[in-house]
This record gives structure tokens, C-alpha cells and sequence, in this order.
């Protein structure tokens, strides 16, 4: 059984580049969708973001000053967030919000035939309801990410000036100067998998959604803990990889 989902998961995922590669792709729908998953995440996003820079910021303080080297909380918290916490949390996140829903609006349509009829009219279901959800949330979550870093390093600055007394042009002058070019990039290749795999489990799930009302909670339970922990399972690989490649 676990192999047949398998395959099945792969030739859907075929079947969603296969409309894009053709360039079938509906973009107002598109746009629509990434308004909609851009709103359910945005908020809380920004919440985490700003406790997760705030708390590194606090345990910075606490533990560089018994070294006596304050001085590099910036740094600590700049590349914690750019390099692992921005872009793993903000994933996370989205698939709990966004990509819960993905899969509950796909499961509803299923179970009340919406899926096929669009097949009785003679229009790709993939086309119509996949792509669109499938190509705003590889689009939509790295401009999330990066709202997360930014405002995960301001949560960071306002413990680093206020609790540890640093400057602020020093701060920001030590922030900008710790992220470079591999660091960047290497969030940014993560959030790109990330989003492939949330969208495309959500969107399987939902697909497929059986069993009704309760078979749209099942699945969409089942798609967010599936992707939840291939986040962090390919977040482990791509850090091997990236730390092998780049160093």
C-alpha cells in the first residue's frame, strides 16, 4: 500500500510539471492563491519570527557575556535566522496554516465530486485546481521567509541595544557584515525544497482525500505532519550538502 502511494505521489507531481513545462498555468488563480496563503501566514510568521529573534538575542546575552564578547550577538543572530531559523520555522508554519488549508479546500472539492465534474466538463483538474495552489506556495513562502529573517534580526536589535547596551549603527553594522553571499543562498536553496514538498503533499492529500467529512480532517492531519517531517528530515540532508559543497 505504502508503495502504490508512492507512485501515486510521483505521477501526480509529474502530472503538475508536465502542466507547467506546457505553460498551462492560470495566473490570475495563481495570484489569487498566493494572496490567500500569503494572509493566513503572514501574521503568525512575523510572530515567530520576532520571539525567535528576541530569544536568541536574550540567550546570546546571557551566555557570550560570561566570555566577555557581547559584541557578537549580532552575529549569533543574524546567521542562526538566515542560515536555519527563518527558513525551517517560517516552513513549518506554512504548512500548518496554508498548507492545512490546501489540503482541506482540495479534500472538500473531492468529496463532494467538484473534482470530477471538472473532469465531466472536460477541463484538467490538475490544471485548474493543483497548479495554481501548487506554484503560489513555491512563490509566495520564500517571500515569507524573508520577512521572517528581517524581522526575526529587528527582535534581535532591540534586545541587543536595549538588554546588552551595544550601538545601535555597531549592531547594524555587525548584522550586515556577518551574512554573506553562501549564507543567503543556502536559506534560499532550503526554502525552494521546502516549498516544493509542502505543496506538493498538501495538494496530493487533498487529491485524494476518502471517506467524507472526516476523511477531509484524516488527510489534512496526515498532510501536515507528512510535511512537517520531511521538512526537517530534508533540512538535515540540505545542510550536509550545503556545509559539503560550500563550507
Amino acid at each position: 500500500m505504502m508503495i502504490k502511494n508512492i507512485g501515486e505521489a510521483i505521477f501526480f507531481l509529474g502530472g503538475i510539471l508536465k502542466v507547467i513545462c506546457k505553460g498551462r498555468v492560470r495566473w490570475p488563480e495563481v495570484l489569487a492563491q498566493m494572496y490567500e496563503q500569503g494572509v493566513q501566514s503572514i501574521v503568525i510568521i512575523m510572530l515567530t519570527a520576532m520571539a525567535s529573534g528576541m530569544v536568541l538575542g536574550l540567550q546570546g546575552v546571557v551566555t557570550l557575556q560570561r566570555f566577555g564578547a557581547k559584541e557578537f550577538i549580532a552575529r549569533l543572530v543574524a546567521l542562526s535566522l538566515v542560515r536555519e531559523l527563518g527558513p525551517v520555522f517560517s516552513a513549518l508554519i506554512f504548512s500548518g496554516k496554508a498548507g492545512a488549508g490546501m489540503t482541506a479546500e482540495l479534500g472538500t472539492m473531492n468529496t463532494h465530486d467538484q473534482i470530477q465534474a471538472t473532469r465531466v466538463m472536460g477541463v484538467n483538474p490538475i490544471e485548474l485546481l493543483v497548479v495554481p495552489r501548487f506554484l503560489a506556495c513555491v512563490l509566495v513562502l520564500p517571500v515569507l521567509v524573508i520577512i521572517a529573517e528581517i524581522i526575526g534580526i529587528a527582535g534581535g536589535y532591540m534586545i541587543g541595544v536595549h538588554e546588552a547596551h551595544l550601538p545601535s549603527s555597531f549592531y547594524l553594522r555587525e548584522t550586515i557584515q556577518s551574512i554573506g553571499y553562501v549564507d543567503f543562498f543556502s536559506g534560499f536553496i532550503k526554502v525552494f525544497f521546502f516549498s516544493v514538498i509542502i505543496a506538493w503533499i498538501c495538494c496530493y492529500h487533498g487529491f485524494y482525500t476518502q471517506g467524507g467529512a472526516l476523511g477531509v480532517g484524516r488527510f489534512t492531519t496526515r498532510a501536515v505532519a507528512y510535511s512537517y517531517i520531511s521538512v526537517i528530515v530534508s533540512n538535515a540532508i540540505l545542510t550536509k550538502i550545503i556545509l559539503t559543497v560550500w563550507g
